[in-house]
């Protein structure tokens, strides 16, 4: 594991301004008692919806996402005994192409490590007061949350990944 590597203790911000550093996090997210990693990056694309979408814009009310990213990784890394849990989101403007979130697990099996990693990204979407702008090519702009489910969904309260379960 490099010097330095989360299960030392390095500590990574929740929201970052600057451009995520998706090789540093993941260097730092090796662990001798992890026989899995998993990597999940949120890609800002270049359409939504049938729009043309040129960037997107991140808001957060920055103390409470902090604090709830926090929750949601430590919550994460007890239910599943992970040995690494990292999230950063960004925050500011994002272009195409670029990572606005990613989420690294590790944990002694796969399974683990994949379930932990979607609970996280999933709960940041949902709950954390993280709000997004899309930028279309058009030149016009909507404000939603970071999460846009209920376009697919038709409610406000049913993401597309809930199974009623």
């Amino acid at each position: 594991m490099p010097p330095g590597g989360f299960a030392e203790g390095r500590a990574v911000a929740a929201l970052s301004a600057a451009p995520i550093d998706m090789a540093g996090l993941l260097a730092g997210a090796h662990h001798p008692g992890a026989g899995a990693v998993v990597l999940f990056s949120g890609e800002v694309r270049d359409n939504n919806a049938g729009r043309a979408v040129s960037l997107l814009e991140y808001e957060a009310y920055i103390p409470l996402a902090t604090s709830m990213i926090a929750e949601i990784v430590a919550t994460a890394k007890q239910k599943w005994s992970l040995k690494i849990a990292v999230a950063q989101h960004r925050i500011g403007k994002v272009a195409i192409g670029d990572t606005a979130v990613v989420v690294i697990t590790a944990s002694a099996h796969r399974s683990e490590a994949y379930a932990a990693n979607r609970y996280i990204i999933d709960r940041i979407k949902h709950e954390a007061p993280i709000w997004k702008c899309e930028h279309y090519a058009d030149g016009t702009k909507e404000w939603g949350n970071n999460c846009n489910c209920h376009t697919v969904t038709g409610d406000v309260n049913k993401h597309i990944y809930d199974t009623g379960g």
